[in-house]
């Protein structure tokens, strides 16, 4: 294999060799995508050893139909192997071990085993699926066939694992996550569903990565999310036939041609369609898409631009600044002014929970910023007042019925429908709560673990209103997982479920505090096994990166992030009170006493 120089992270690259055999390197330490690994195909002579080494290799390539690297198999799995069907991702690059020549006497083939420490998968639709490290152990198989000429004999691979088999720095720098968006069931507003693409083009498809995404989220939601949402693209809507190519114009507009079954899309359904692509599309860097067109096999169908396609975002008052909230030392909500070089004092907030007439633990600010909720101190009483206008203290909406001030009633949130959520962590009748719109009666919602078996820590409910990340423990354990919220009405009564939970930090035996952080990404503070506490970014499917480690903080209780990402994060580190971290700084004090700092939401 051979290693591209990457441009514009090195000045230049080594003198080329101009004579001896081309020797495999070993696959990328760093998931770099300005590193790109060429396929080099097996010598004549090569031995076993040999030829697993190389196929190995060039399974991390961008080889056009991965063409090098079926030339180290037989004819018959060159042909039924199907590197798009799934990825595996280990932590490093497989180990290969020395076969067992004892094993074969008859001296038939040879079986090479493979290790590592597995942690994802990636199946057909994209979808990243993390696991906790867990041992991985398949094999090789190689057997001696004729050459091509029938004068000699050349071993090659006969029997392999299925996909692709990659380290996570190969991962990294061959694919990146990109979100793909649908409509939240029955609603105007959009959800991201994140999977992964190929960063250039891709060896099977050969498309580049506009096109790959395009295709994307005309497949579909990826399964885990599919039952909360729906797409407006007609059932077998595909790209027209041979497009592996997508370019803007000189006015940055994009025109995707569409097969037949989108002819008859025309209006609203067009435009939704059109605001789908363009919030899709606005996840890569590559490319500036200010309009899409749609065109059927008759011609255009609809334009819409980014301005109109803001109507279907989940948050929608990005004109105002986004500023944070936090308990004072006299356990009234406050709010904070964190976006410029220097933090401003706090400012008091209008209504019962900013003048302490209810003294606070934790709050919730709503999307609108119109309204509070607040947990009581003691965490006995959930209240909800305006945060707008004076008015008497509400009562109670919900209270907690436990003994310990620790076993009580969470933090709450609020989702952008307007309703709130709070979990009530009273061992005797732990109980996850939905009140609609933040005024209604609380409904019980379902969760999909026996009631005295886990306890729900904290709770953030993303802007869509279709996911929910969970702070919970199990048996010792503080894990992240993220649920899907399912809403049915059963006669006049609404029922609210949360469906297949799936970890979303893995690799984190205790989590402390987590923020959702835009669409599809989650501010975590928890710790590694045997590691120190740390704050980092992860997306909903669990996926990361090395480059989302923020700078270290000490103590951290509790974190907020914005929806917007030039936004500063806040946390609450104990000692240092309420701290800032603005994109390109370090953590910053704000409050010297302070806690419960939150984002609207």
């Amino acid at each position: 294999m051979i290693a591209a120089c990457g441009g514009l992270l090195v000045t230049g690259c080594a003198t080329m060799p101009d004579n001896g055999d081309v020797q495999p390197v070993k696959g990328a330490n760093q998931g770099d995508s300005q590193v790109r690994v060429y396929a080099v195909a097996p010598r004549e002579t090569a031995d076993p050893d040999e030829i697993v080494d190389g196929f190995l290799e060039a399974m991390t390539s961008d080889d056009p139909g991965f063409a090098t690297a079926r030339k180290y198999l037989t004819k018959h799995a060159a042909q039924t192997w199907k590197p798009e069907q799934s990825i595996t991702v280990l932590t490093t690059a497989p180990d290969r071990d020395q076969a067992d020549r004892n094993a074969d006497p008859d001296n038939q083939g040879r079986a090479y085993p493979l290790s590592g420490r597995k942690i994802a998968t990636v199946d057909d639709r994209h979808a990243y699926q993390p696991i906790s490290p867990a041992k991985y152990l398949q094999s090789i198989h190689v057997v001696q066939q004729p050459t091509a000429n029938g004068k000699g004999r050349e071993w090659r691979i006969d029997s392999l694992p299925p996909g692709l088999v990659l380290g996570e720095a190969d991962f990294l720098r061959n694919y990146r996550s990109v979100n793909k968006y649908y409509f939240a069931s029955g609603e105007d507003w959009v959800v991201a569903d994140p999977v992964y693409i190929r960063q250039r083009q891709d060896p099977v498809t050969r498309m580049d990565p506009v096109t790959q995404t395009v295709r994307a989220l005309l497949e579909g939601p990826t399964d885990w999310l599919k039952p909360a949402v729906d797409s407006s693209f007609p059932s077998g809507t595909e790209l027209k036939k041979g497009v592996t190519t997508l370019t803007t114009d000189d006015q940055s507009t994009l025109k995707v041609p569409l097969n037949a079954k989108a002819d008859l899309v025309g209006g609203e359904p067009c435009r939704r369609m059109a605001a789908q692509l363009l919030f899709t599309l606005g996840d890569l860097t590559s490319v500036r898409v200010e309009q899409v067109e749609l065109q059927g096999s008759k011609g255009p169908l609809c334009r819409l631009g980014k301005g109109q396609a803001a109507e279907f975002a989940a948050v929608r008052n990005t004109d105002r600044d986004e500023n944070p909230y936090f308990v004072d030392e006299h356990h009234k909500l406050m709010m904070l002014d964190v976006g410029g070089k220097e933090a401003n004092a706090p400012t008091e907030v209008p209504g019962p929970l900013g003048k302490g007439t209810t003294r606070l633990q934790s709050v919730a600010v709503d999307r609108g910023e119109t309204r509070a909720a607040g947990v009581g101190e003691g965490g006995r009483e959930l209240y909800v007042s305006s945060i707008t206008t004076e008015q008497e203290a509400a009562s109670a909406i919900l209270r907690s019925k436990a003994a310990k001030p620790t076993e009580r009633l969470s933090a709450p949130s609020w989702d952008g429908r307007g309703d709130l959520w709070i979990a009530d962590r009273d061992p005797a009748a732990p109980q996850l709560w939905m009140v609609p719109d933040g005024t209604g009666d609380p409904v019980k919602v379902r969760t999909p673990w026996p009631a005295d078996d886990v306890r729900i820590e904290s709770l953030r409910v993303s802007a869509d209103g279709v996911r929910i990340a969970l702070v919970v423990t199990r048996g010792g354990d503080t894990t992240l997982q993220i649920g899907r919220i399912q809403r049915q009405t059963s006669g006049d009564e609404p029922v609210v479920s949360v469906d297949d939970l799936q970890p979303a930090a893995p690799r984190m035996e205790s989590v402390t505090a987590v923020s959702w952080a835009g669409p599809s990404r989650l501010v975590v503070v928890g710790k590694e096994a045997g590691g120190v506490q740390q704050i980092r970014y992860l997306q909903t499917d669990g996926s990361t990166s090395a480059s989302s480690v923020l700078p270290g903080l000490n103590g951290v209780t509790s974190v907020a992030a914005p929806h917007d990402d030039s936004v500063p994060v806040v946390a609450d580190s104990g000692n240092d009170g309420i701290v800032r971290l603005a994109p390109g700084t370090n953590w910053q004090p704000v409050v010297k006493t302070g806690t419960s700092p939150v984002y609207p939401g």
